[in-house]
């Protein structure tokens, strides 16, 4: 009796849940359509290409290129904690991973979205890069590759955003 008590009122809070995210996706959905904001017109901008949505550029703007001046690609790289960190002991040296020092959201985004970029631009030059370096080895590798597409695509957008330098290859959408 108290289980499926219990069972219910989980049920009503994750439909509450639900219906905030869909209320703050259509409000997020109007800004985007209806503000004439520089940073939302980012967010258009970003919208522009394939393979990217509403959240991550919204994400991406709002959160990391909207209240930032960065100067050079290392920045960019080392705000989203996508940066190698190398380690040296005497004559010995050798990689200990990315650093992750920086926004662990964007990090988690640029990750997705470097994955959706293969799928969705498969003829830019980031993913013909990726293909042949890190496509045909083991999974790790492949893992390995795709945080370094994510850095690098990271920069990309940012001298998208910037300068409106379209990331080579890349399409935009219809």
């Amino acid at each position: 009796m108290g289980l499926k008590k219990r069972l219910v009122r989980e049920y009503e809070r994750l439909e509450m849940v639900k219906g905030q995210i869909k209320h703050v996706e259509a409000e997020r959905g109007d800004l985007v359509r209806t503000s004439g904001g520089p940073d939302v017109a980012k967010v258009r901008q970003l919208l522009d290409l394939r393979g990217i949505g509403i959240n991550s550029s919204w994400l991406y703007v709002m959160e990391f290129f909207g209240w930032r001046e960065f100067r050079n690609r290392r920045e960019v790289g080392a705000l989203a904690g996508l940066v190698p960190t190398p380690h040296q002991s005497g004559d010995e040296a050798w990689e200990r991973g990315i650093s992750k020092a920086g926004n662990r959201h964007i990090r988690s985004m640029a990750i997705q979205i470097a994955w959706a970029w293969l799928r969705w631009q498969p003829q830019s030059q980031l993913s013909r890069w990726y293909e042949q370096r890190f496509a045909h080895g083991s999974p790790r590798l492949s893992r390995i590759g795709v945080v370094a597409l994510a850095r690098k695509l990271l920069v990309d957008l940012w001298r998208y955003l910037e300068n409106g330098v379209i990331p080579e290859g890349a399409q935009l959408k219809a």
